[in-house]
């Protein structure tokens, strides 16, 4: 077969991830009491844009975790050998970019070097002067025509996302139309007044410009570095997507490992008390007497002496840089428990002394049946927004934690590694601001977007708020 399906770790389990999120999205359509919060989220504004933008980069890295061997030429017959780079459908879908490397440094939108380099003029002697790239800006004939020519691939990118935007905006009210028997007249004038429980323009809006983007970014890359190259040459533009995935599973794979023992140990520290009580507090108050940051480094060293002194477990680059990312998930997770299970203590304690526990124990209900019916539906709104606010705080610790070289495998392209490797170059002259500002941008607008839909998920869950609606 041309192809040979390759299965990481973390792409498994961010599988596994995304399976459970459908299973329970069609579990909550039948339960309105845990669906009309969900309905409210996307009855806003802020949600319905942080959503948009946040599947956006699921979609990055959900496409960036099929991986696969492509096959080689076969020296004989009936034998197939397969690569030993594993790529994604991600990297096949971007391959021009992945694979025009230039020489070095080259700024956003460039035709030549950043740098000078001996070269041999026209007349045939040396001369010190900017190299013209091997890849980008070919097509032109001159550099005047240059601005020309991406002002084109903007007026026509804007052009068919102004159309993409309006197919599927006509296939909507088509929908509309033979669903529910409704005049296209009617609800074409319903959809531009606004006139829905949703935010319906602010959706068709955003979708226009993440298409847009898309479109522009795509028709742009084809003939240029739009984010320029770093110092081996390598687009920028692609390590920014391919840090997606690591910042996302950082950010979930950590939340699948916290989550479990946050709940479990939190509840049973406030709702038994006592020996039980005193216990947990001891675990989670020795832990934070750790400095986090010491306990990680100590740990991915001691992971980088065992993968040194048993190289034969690890066929190729990839699965040892994944073995990397699901440790550092595993010990982010361990260290981070603690600060969710404190604030379900002292919930439980609260909740305990409720009348609807009290009633349920005077009546001879099980602790395990009270836990399940009573304690821990009231604790889920808790859960959830600390969830998704500890969602922003991991994507940052990753790029922390890769600056000072205790983060993801060196070769595993991330935020982290991308600040890293351009944190000496701030000081060049001129400066060489665009790997940082690629890993910025992309970052910021990750995690600005998780914490605006935590704001209103919040606002969605907590009891508090809706009283006061």
């Amino acid at each position: 077969m041309p192809l040979l399906p390759v299965f990481l770790w973390t792409d498994i389990l961010i599988f596994i991830l995304l399976g459970t999120i459908i299973a329970g999205l069609f579990y909550l359509r039948s339960k309105p009491h845990l669906s009309t919060p969900w309905i409210s989220v996307l009855q806003r504004k802020r949600g319905v844009i942080s959503l948009m933008i946040l599947l956006s980069y699921i979609a990055i890295g959900f496409l960036d975790s099929l991986h696969f061997r492509q096959a080689l030429e076969p020296q004989q017959e009936r034998q197939q050998y397969y690569s030993t780079e594993v790529i994604s459908v991600l990297d096949w879908l971007v391959t021009p970019i992945r694979t025009q490397v230039e020489k070095t440094y080259s700024a956003p939108f460039a035709s030549h070097l950043f740098v000078k380099e001996m070269q041999v003029g026209q007349g045939g002697q040396l001369e010190y002067s900017y190299a013209p790239l091997q890849y980008a800006a070919q097509h032109l004939a001159t550099e005047q025509d240059k601005w020309q020519d991406i002002r084109g691939r903007f007026i026509r990118s804007t052009g068919m996302a102004v159309i993409f935007t309006l197919l599927i905006m006509t296939g909507y009210l088509l929908y509309r139309k033979l669903r529910y028997r409704q005049a296209l007249g009617s609800e074409t004038r319903r959809l531009l007044k606004g006139k829905s429980a949703y935010p319906i323009r602010t959706f068709y809006l955003m979708l226009f410009l993440l298409i847009w983007l898309s479109v522009t970014l795509f028709m742009l890359s084809q003939h240029y570095h739009v984010l320029g190259t770093d110092k081996v040459g390598q687009n920028v533009l692609y390590q920014a997507l391919k840090s997606i995935r690591t910042g996302l599973a950082i950010g979930t794979l950590t939340t699948l490992v916290m989550l479990p023992i946050a709940i479990f140990l939190g509840i049973c520290a406030g709702y038994f008390k006592g020996w039980v009580d005193d216990i947990i507090q001891y675990i989670y108050t020795t832990l934070n007497a750790i400095p986090g940051v010491l306990l990680i480094a100590a740990a991915v060293l001691m992971l980088q002496v065992y993968m040194n002194t048993h190289p034969e477990n690890f066929a190729t680059l990839a699965e040892r840089a994944d073995i990397r990312l699901l440790f550092l998930c595993l010990i982010l997770g361990v260290t981070s428990w603690t600060g969710l299970c404190r604030i379900l203590r002292g919930e439980t304690l609260k909740l305990r002394e409720a009348e609807y526990v009290l009633a349920a124990r005077a009546l001879g209900v099980g602790s395990f049946h009270i836990l399940k019916r009573h304690i821990l539906p009231n604790l889920m709104h808790i859960v959830l927004i600390t969830v998704v606010l500890d969602f922003s705080g991991l994507v940052l610790a990753e790029a922390v934690l890769s600056y000072v070289g205790v983060g993801v495998d060196p070769s595993m392209i991330s935020w982290g590694n991308m600040i890293n490797s351009a944190r000496l170059e701030m000081a060049r002259e001129p400066v060489v601001w665009w790997s940082l500002t690629a890993a910025f941008l992309s970052m910021f607008m990750l995690v600005l977007a998780a914490n605006l839909f935590a704001d209103v998920v919040r606002d969605a869950f907590d009891p508090s708020m809706l009283r006061a609606r």
